[in-house]
């Protein structure tokens, strides 16, 4: 599978992403259209960016509060060993947790940084009390409940991304 830095995105792919990202079920025939493509050209590109690896999924964004989980958590995880090991046995044990959106590995003071949902803070503290602080080697979790979301989902392409020079992007 090619990765993005072998694959040379040019304009036409980063406006085909960027309306691919704002409304993921467009038809290639709309997406076509307002890239000024045909529809077989356009498609071949989306093939193109799926096969590479750019584009990963296609995936439904779902509204938490209706779904009734009102609270989202960054939580920070310091674990009480560092290695290899430590690290393997966390994440292992944190993507059982279905309350875990997101698990990132960090540098720093935290080793890890994690986002949470659960419907409301006592959810949340049960969740702490009961799970999260009885994982593999952790040490200490530092928690922040958010207030508001001021940006969410989509990422924001820069007009170009810088080349690798591994050819792409022409009219497929």
């Amino acid at each position: 599978m090619e990765s993005f830095r072998q694959h040379r995105l040019d304009q036409i792919d980063l406006r085909i992403l960027d309306l691919l990202q704002r409304e993921g079920t467009l038809p290639v025939a709309e997406v076509a259209g307002r890239t000024g493509l045909s529809t077989t050209t356009c498609w071949r590109r989306i093939q193109q960016l799926e096969q590479s690896g750019v584009i990963r999924g296609r995936v439904a964004l779902l509204d938490r509060a209706a779904l009734g989980l009102e609270v989202t958590i960054f939580a920070h995880i310091k674990l009480s060993t560092q290695g290899r090991d430590a690290i393997a046995a966390f994440a292992t044990a944190i993507r059982e947790r279905p309350e875990v959106l997101d698990c990132y590995t960090t540098m720093g003071e935290w080793d890890f940084m994690l986002r949470i949902v659960t419907p409301d803070i006592k959810s949340y503290e049960s969740f702490y009390l009961d799970h999260l602080s009885k994982l593999p080697n952790v040490q200490s979790i530092n928690s922040s409940v958010t207030v508001t979301a001021v940006s969410y989902t989509h990422l924001t392409l820069p007009t170009t991304i810088p080349s690798c020079g591994c050819g792409g992007g022409g009219e497929a």
